[in-house]
């Protein structure tokens, strides 16, 4: 199959190439760029090193001045111009965007419309109040009003990259911060190239945003780099913990969101069909590569086997294959990720699981898969799969679903199914969790949203809606006098 004739899309801007004030080639030279559905070369890029990473600093910081001394009504007019240039040329964006990432053509429009919403909802952070009027003596006026904190380093992963890369870019620029984004080498035109090309052409000053795709080297120059005041990580806990080591050694501000293994708890009451169709979306939407994807089903043991047979039915008749076909679940994005999903499977069913659908694969196409009789001490309800994996625990009272769903260093999301909302909002009020769904799964997100994790799920912080002013701003005080005031010294 042949690349999308390019349009808005220039591949030679970006062979072998990275991104600033110009596509310049990196020290790292380029690296290829694979389709995982096919295994054949997508395209190529640029590979940054350490010492790209800190000539994209140095360029990012010279330039993140006027930018935020620009206009906020021109800052605002660009952002919305970036918006609306990606939803003008999501035609040709989505093939891009399903071949690189393995998802569904559906899954790709559904970046690229949120993604539009997200930079809308950051274009409008330029005319909201950025500060406080104090109280104060000596006839001085006191304020506390919020600053660029300068260039911010934002690491991106490849399931969702062009919303997991946008959602922290839009915000940080529009308050006026200069970027450096590293996204995952697996997916550097979704996660980073998309997002050049509509700033580019939206008339964002020269080097105000860096592109670099990069391996763990440029990552770690990221968090070390004088000259990047904070660093905006998503991507797995165990990578988390070392942005988070590293940035903090650097007394630099960490924005962290990693893994979940996110539940949902099915009561007796619940409505069976809903529930199925929303735990098997949950579960198995873009192959499970989701940091929401419902991992555990926590269900009432009168329930258990026909709510089981239920998602058997719908993994035994969901297309597996080539995204641009007609399919439901397209690849795993790596073959050691297939690996680490069927040596999960494996050591579930060993341990006592029952494999009651799935767990098999052709190449990089794994199918849904149900364990069964799955209990806390098993891989499949302790660990991250990241792969399309329902594993099923039956419990007998509501007290027991609590503590099964908090058995686990995680705290993404969660949700909670019974006809008795109070019911459902009580078990939930009770469950460590960042995100939390009554009547429905997992994976949720919407732009003007404060969305974060607590535990191995992140530090705590939010990004999106009210919380973008707390992560991508820091707070100044300023006092004004008509004249000096004498003092006694």
């Amino acid at each position: 199959m042949n690349a999308p004739v390019a349009k808005f899309m220039i591949e030679s801007a970006w062979r072998d190439r990275v991104f600033g004030a110009e596509w310049r080639s990196p020290a790292g030279g380029g690296i290829d760029v694979i389709e995982p559905a096919t295994g054949a070369v997508l395209t190529r890029v640029g590979n940054a090193t350490a010492a790209d990473i800190r000539a994209a600093a140095l360029e990012a910081r010279a330039a993140q001045p006027g930018w935020a001394a620009t206009p906020y009504e021109k800052r605002a007019a660009i952002l919305r111009k970036a918006a609306d240039l990606l939803e003008k040329n999501q035609d040709e964006l989505i093939p891009w965007i399903a071949r690189e990432t393995g998802g569904i053509p559906a899954k790709a429009g559904f970046e690229i419309y949120l993604v539009g919403q997200m930079i809308h909802r950051a274009a409008a952070l330029c005319t909201e109040p950025q500060g406080l009027v104090l109280p104060s003596d000596g006839g001085r006026i006191s304020i506390a009003r919020r600053v660029p904190r300068g260039v911010i380093g934002i690491i991106s992963p490849f399931n969702f990259p062009l919303i997991l890369s946008t959602r922290a870019v839009a915000p940080a620029l529009a308050i006026g911060n200069a970027v450096v984004l590293k996204p995952d080498p697996r997916t550097p035109l979704s996660g980073g190239f998309i997002v050049a090309r509509i700033f580019e052409e939206a008339g964002l000053p020269k080097g105000v945003l860096q592109v670099l795709p990069g391996g763990a080297e440029a990552g770690e120059a990221i968090c070390t780099d004088p000259d990047i005041a904070m660093v905006a990580f998503t991507g797995s806990s165990h990578v988390g913990r070392r942005i988070g080591e590293l940035a903090g050694r650097h007394l630099k501000k960490v924005q962290l969101e990693l893994g979940g293994k996110n539940a949902v708890i099915i009561c007796e009451d619940a409505e069976l069909d809903p529930a199925a169709s929303a735990i098997a979306f949950g579960a198995w939407f873009h192959q499970g590569q989701i940091c929401m994807t419902t991992g555990r089903v926590l269900v009432q043991e009168k329930i258990a086997d026909k709510l089981a047979e239920k998602l058997v039915d719908k993994a035994k008749h969901l297309p597996v294959g080539d995204p641009l076909g007609q399919v439901a679940l397209g690849p795993i994005i790596s073959r050691g990720q297939v690996d680490r999903i069927h040596g999960i499977v494996k050591d579930t069913v060993a341990a006592g699981a029952k494999l009651a659908a799935g767990g098999t694969f052709d190449g990089p196409f794994y199918r849904p898969t149900v364990l069964t009789g799955v209990k806390p001490g098993m891989r499949a309800f302790d660990e991250e799969v990241f792969g399309p994996v329902v594993a099923i625990t039956p419990f007998r009272a509501d007290d027991e679903a609590v503590g099964l769903a908090n058995t686990n260093e995680y705290g993404l999301s969660a949700g909670v199914f019974s006809k008795d909302v109070a019911r459902a909002l009580a078990i939930g009020n009770r469950l460590r969790t960042g995100l939390l769904h009554i009547n429905d799964q997992t994976v949720a997100d919407e732009p003007h949203v404060p969305f974060g994790g607590t535990g191995a799920s992140g530090n705590g912080t939010r990004i999106g809606g009210p919380a973008n002013w707390e992560e991508f701003a820091q707070w100044q005080w300023v006092t004004i006098k008509d004249k000096p005031n004498p003092y006694p010294f």
